[in-house]
């Protein structure tokens, strides 16, 4: 089975705002972009992804998420995350009404494109599935197989209203890189740890130098 993943993206002066009191004001939104830049490059080298669509209007971002190979589509709804991912997985399905669907957060950095391919694989078994994050309360992946909505409940202990919604728990070992979201500062050491991406090395070596 081949994916669509639809990534949601808040404006970068808005993004990663619970990072502020690691990084400051002024790094935060270059570190949020420079996540989402690692996410989608590893989701695009994925065997198992068709394609990538980004939810956002930030321009910047827009531009450079773009030119790594996703389709930018316009956050329309304006009505927070899960109208977002509503919104872009039904242009997704727009043109082809028959892909299987995947939400993944954009704050993956150090995402392992092989890892990604196991969660898929496992996700395909059912006609909607998630895997929690890191810490065990939220959610890092949501999928709907072709004919199936997606119905995302993201946010505080989406787990458990993921879970409750009928969608069954992927109980996956081995798959660290994509439950590793960064939301604090434990976060991003907890991904520096695993590794990350370019994008992202760069970005926090700057933040230790000018720390």
């Amino acid at each position: 089975m081949q994916w669509t993943l639809v990534i949601p993206l808040k404006p970068l002066e808005r993004a990663k705002s619970r990072l502020t009191a690691a990084t400051g004001d002024m790094v935060r939104p270059g570190l949020a972009l420079a996540f989402a830049q690692d996410t989608v490059a590893a989701v695009l080298a994925c065997p198992s992804v068709r394609d990538v669509v980004v939810v956002t209007d930030d321009g910047l971002a827009g531009r450079e998420l773009a030119a790594l190979g996703a389709r930018i589509v316009r956050d329309e709804p304006a009505g927070g995350l899960n109208a977002a991912l509503a919104h872009g997985t039904a242009a997704v399905r727009a043109g082809r009404p028959d892909s299987a669907v995947a939400a993944l957060n954009a704050d993956l950095p150090a995402l392992r494109s092989m890892e990604l391919a196991r969660v898929l694989e496992g996700a395909a078994q059912f006609p909607r599935s998630f895997l929690s994050d890191a810490a065990g309360i939220g959610t890092t992946l949501l999928s709907a197989a072709p004919g199936t909505e997606l119905r995302p409940a993201f946010g505080v202990a989406s787990r458990s209203r993921h879970a409750a919604s009928g969608a069954v728990e992927l109980p996956l070992e081995g798959v660290d890189s994509v439950r590793q979201d960064v939301d604090t500062g434990d976060d991003l050491r907890a991904a520096l740890a695993l590794g990350v991406g370019p994008r992202t090395a760069a970005a926090a070596a700057r933040l230790l130098i000018a720390d």
